[in-house]
């Protein structure tokens, strides 16, 4: 059979739960099948956290994406925490990515599509199943939605009870981002709303304020000669998380009225990691039911032959917007690793948005024992990403970053020139590295330079 003349959504051989007769990686093991059941069975009974309207909506912007009438910025946290679900930590959050959208918008002259790695990004893959401290084994910590980061038997023991917790904490994080921006927090007129109460001392606090007055000034002007201008009041705002741990994602699967298929609701734009990938698995099989935009993440390993069968799988219709390629090589070996991809799909003809991960491929760990990564290999990673996109005659269409709005040191080097001393001053991070706010702005602005719109 031609993959390429199959129905986006023929599904007919698919349901919600087929995934459980593939190998699913990555997922914790549930001492007691029943609470399990019971939890899972709780959970399918509770509202969705997202709507259909608004993953359809998505996929339409990020349709556009594809044809470059938009840029996808996504950001957010490594792995929310249950007791980071606060009032400043989330708004602080949404601030430094209305800041960097802002930038990018100014500087990109074309719509920012803006996609939180929040309300849902409770799990994590980890490398082992198994850590030992002191001669001590115990499971890995997987994410608040599966354990708890304390290294002793209760703290790690896999609860069904999380999956619950998870879905509350999300809903709320969820309505708090939706008050904000109904409320006029992304208004335009008023980006003083923005300011990070830290950001002071930033070496770029003076350039992102003069581009802010310069676009106030510019709003001004226009309202002057045509009076007050819609859609400067508030922007749309989606959420995403690595759809990991699928027996969370089966209960948040629902149908709905007036449209066809399966849509996954506990997010708008879920994703597969790079270690669950792969083409006969259980993510993959689950993935290609539901009708949401989905992503995937592509390593330096994959193989263009594999990517094109993955691609096949995934959205055999060729559906405009429905999937994204997230590149995560490394800035070593972005070089050799990504142009065979970007030739091969390029080749064959399919639709995809390219988007650019300079994290998850340089990380390292220090002398002292902190995990990190160097401000100039994410921002080389990012440089050459550009250049390789531009001679390939493809185009890197967005950026998916690890980032928060706190005064963290996780990452060395940027604005403030972190070192390996300064890790241990503000590491919150239980997972991965984070970027801090003037980091993140470096890289804004990189982008827009890399695209021309700054000099």
């Amino acid at each position: 059979m031609n993959m390429l003349a199959v129905s986006a959504h023929d599904t007919a051989d698919w349901s919600p739960d087929s995934w459980q007769q593939r190998v699913a990686l990555q997922q914790p093991h549930y001492e007691d099948a029943q609470e399990l059941a019971r939890c899972t069975t709780q959970l399918a009974s509770l509202p969705p956290l997202v709507t259909s309207w608004e993953v359809l909506a998505l996929k339409q912007a990020l349709a556009d994406a594809q044809e470059g009438k938009r840029f996808l910025l996504q950001g957010g946290d490594c792995a929310e925490s249950f007791a980071d679900c606060t009032s400043p930590i989330i708004s602080n959050r949404l601030k430094v990515l209305l800041q960097m959208s802002l930038v990018m918008v100014h500087g990109l002259k074309k719509p920012v599509l803006r996609v939180g790695r929040f309300a849902g990004q409770y799990a994590k893959p980890r490398s082992t199943d198994m850590e030992t401290r002191d001669g001590v084994t115990l499971p890995s910590f997987r994410g608040d939605l599966i354990n708890a980061p304390a290294f002793t038997a209760q703290a790690r023991r896999a609860d069904p009870q999380r999956l619950i917790q998870a879905h509350a904490h999300s809903a709320l994080t969820m309505n708090f981002v939706r008050a904000l921006i109904d409320g006029g927090f992304a208004d335009l007129h008023h980006p003083e709303y923005w300011d990070l109460a830290w950001v002071e001392h930033s070496p770029l606090a003076g350039e992102y304020r003069r581009m802010v007055a310069g676009i106030s000034d510019s709003l001004r002007f226009m309202e002057t000669l045509s009076g007050p201008v819609a859609n400067f009041t508030r922007v749309d705002f989606f959420t995403s998380h690595e759809a990991l741990l699928l027996h969370y994602e089966q209960a948040l699967t629902r149908q709905v009225p007036r449209h066809a298929g399966w849509f996954n609701l506990s997010t708008h734009f879920p994703w597969i990691g790079m270690r669950t990938a792969a083409l006969d698995g259980a993510h993959t099989e689950y993935f290609r039911g539901i009708r949401n935009p989905i992503a995937v993440k592509v390593g330096p390993s994959v193989k263009p032959g594999d990517l094109l069968r993955l691609i096949d799988v995934l959205n055999p219709g060729d559906e405009p917007g429905r999937l994204t390629l997230i590149h995560r090589m490394g800035n070593a070996q972005i070089a050799s690793a990504l142009p065979p991809l970007l030739e091969a799909v390029r080749r064959a003809g399919r639709r995809v948005l390219w988007v650019a991960d300079p994290m998850h491929g340089n990380t390292e760990s220090t002398s002292n024992g902190y995990k990190t990564r160097r401000f100039d290999n994410i921002r080389g990673e990012l440089d050459q990403a550009f250049d390789i996109h531009a001679a390939a005659g493809t185009r890197l269409g967005g950026v998916h970053l690890e980032l928060t709005g706190e005064d963290v040191t996780e990452c060395m080097g940027g604005a403030r020139d972190l070192s390996e001393t300064d890790l241990d001053r503000a590491y919150k991070s239980t997972v991965d590295p984070r970027l801090n706010y003037e980091q993140s702005l470096e890289l804004a602005m990189l982008i827009v330079r890399k695209s021309g719109g700054m000099t």
